[in-house]
C-alpha cells in the first residue's frame, strides 16, 4: 500500500494561484515521510474569500518561494507514484495550472491522468456529504482543515481505511471506529 496523498490551497479563486501545498507519503500503510510549504502566488494577490478559508495571508507568503522554486521537491514526493486527493481534480488542476503558469512541464511526473480521490470514494460508501472535515470527524482523525498538511494527512488515512476496509457502509460501527483508532495510533507510533 504506496501512494502519495497531496492538498493545495488557492490565494484566489484560479487554479494558477497555489498559496500551499502538503504532501503525505504512505510506503506498505505506514506514513514515512511529510512535504509542506507556504508559496507565494502571483503578485502575492490574494482574495479576501480564500483567506476567510484557509487563513493564509499575503504577509505570511511575501517572502515565500514561488512555485517554480517548489516544483523540484513536489516532483522527487510524485514522479511515477500513484496520487491521492480528496478533490483529485481540484488539486491535479492547480498542479496543473500553477505548472503551466512558470512553463513547467509535468509529464515528467508520470502521473495518471486522474488521481485517487477520496471524496468519490467515500461518497460511493455511503456519505451524504463527504467534505474532508466530515469523513475525518466521522473517524475521529485529527485535522486542521484548509491547512495544506492536515489535509493531505487526513486524505491518506481516509485511503488506508478505504484500502484496508473495503466492505465497509457508511454509516459505520462502534467495532470500526475502535479499529480506526488503533490503526491511527500504530501509524502514530511508527511514522515520522
Amino acid at each position: 500500500m504506496d501512494f502519495v496523498a497531496i492538498d493545495f490551497e488557492t490565494a484566489t479563486s484560479r487554479r494558477d494561484s497555489a498559496c500551499a501545498v502538503g504532501i503525505v507519503v504512505v510506503k506498505n500503510g505506514l506514513i514515512v515521510d511529510n512535504f509542506s510549504s507556504l508559496i507565494r502566488p502571483t503578485n502575492n494577490e490574494y482574495n479576501p474569500w480564500c483567506i476567510r478559508v484557509h487563513g493564509i495571508t499575503p504577509d505570511a507568503t511575501k517572502n515565500s518561494p514561488t512555485f517554480d522554486q517548489v516544483f523540484p521537491k513536489i516532483k522527487n514526493f510524485l514522479q511515477g507514484q500513484t496520487v491521492v486527493a480528496h478533490n483529485e481534480s481540484f488539486d491535479r488542476s492547480v498542479l496543473r495550472q500553477s505548472a503551466t503558469l512558470y512553463g513547467l512541464d509535468t509529464s515528467c511526473l508520470n502521473l495518471n491522468k486522474k488521481w485517487k480521490c477520496t471524496m468519490k470514494l467515500f461518497k460511493g460508501k455511503g456519505f451524504k456529504s463527504a467534505k474532508l472535515d466530515i469523513c475525518c470527524n466521522h473517524y475521529n482523525i485529527p485535522l486542521s482543515h484548509h491547512d495544506a498538511l492536515s489535509d493531505s494527512n487526513g486524505c491518506a488515512l481516509l485511503y488506508i481505511i478505504h484500502l484496508t476496509r473495503r466492505d465497509f457502509v457508511y454509516p459505520e460501527t462502534r467495532e470500526n471506529s475502535m479499529w480506526l483508532r488503533d490503526v491511527v495510533s500504530h501509524m502514530e507510533r511508527n511514522s515520522l
